[in-house]
Order: C-alpha cells, then structure tokens, then sequence
C-alpha cells in the first residue's frame, strides 16, 4: 500500500513511530524502516500483531469504506473482513489485505462486511517493501 510518511519519532520507552497519512485518513503506528527515513511516499506492508477478539477489538462498521483514525488510547483501522479458503482472516484495507491472528471465528454474518478493528499502535507495523 502507498501511504505518505509525514515523520518517524520516538519517545522514552516505545518503538519508533510513524505518522502517515493515506487518502482515507492518518494515524501514528510502529515504524520497521529505517530510523532516518525522510517525509515522503513509500510502499508499505502492513503487521498486526494483536490478537482479534470479535467483540472486543473487532466490532462491525459504524460506516462504510477503508478508515485509519486515531480513537483514544488506540488506532483504528476500518476494512472488509475476509477468509481464505484455509480459513486464514484478512482485513481489506483499500485493496491490501492484511492477515489477522483471531481468538476466535468471527460470525458468519460479518465475513464480507466492513468491520472496524481497535488496536494498540505498538501492534501495528508498517514496513518498506524493498524495491
């Protein structure tokens, strides 16, 4: 995915930290690229380290359409839930899907919704893909 770096930084006592803008919004999550990496586009995969607990951090949309937001004490990623035929969970972030570590299966009614996910910044990850 194309996302707009806007500045990494780090605090006392947490990983280095992207802010990045996408046309469908900006948040601030942990950085796996270099430390120095100047504003700029860059092509990025992205990681979700956190356990999905529909529910609890996975709840349907209150919208339709992909989302990155800032909610609180968390960043907040909107995008179509999807299974692979094995059963793997994937959220559809504007056409990149992103694998998804799940407790547990999600209803059957939400597969193919657009469903908003709750996550600590520290556990999602952004890496430059490598031309």
């Amino acid at each position: 995915m194309l996302i707009r770096l806007e500045r990494v930084a780090q605090y006392p006592r947490t990983p280095l930290l992207a802010a990045v803008r996408t046309p469908f919004g900006h948040i601030a999550v942990r950085w796996c690229g270099d430390r120095a990496a100047e504003p700029g586009a860059y092509d990025v995969e992205w990681t979700i380290d956190e356990v999905i607990v529909w529910g609890r951090n996975a709840k349907p949309a209150a919208g339709v359409g992909p989302e990155l937001r800032t909610g609180g004490h968390c960043v907040v990623l909107r995008g179509r839930l999807g299974l692979t035929e094995d059963g793997v969970a994937l959220l559809d972030l504007d056409g990149t899907n992103i694998p998804l570590n799940l407790a547990d299966p999600p209803p059957p009614d939400a597969v193919g919704t657009w469903v908003e996910l709750f996550l600590d910044r520290h556990e999602v990850s952004l890496r430059p893909r490598v031309p």
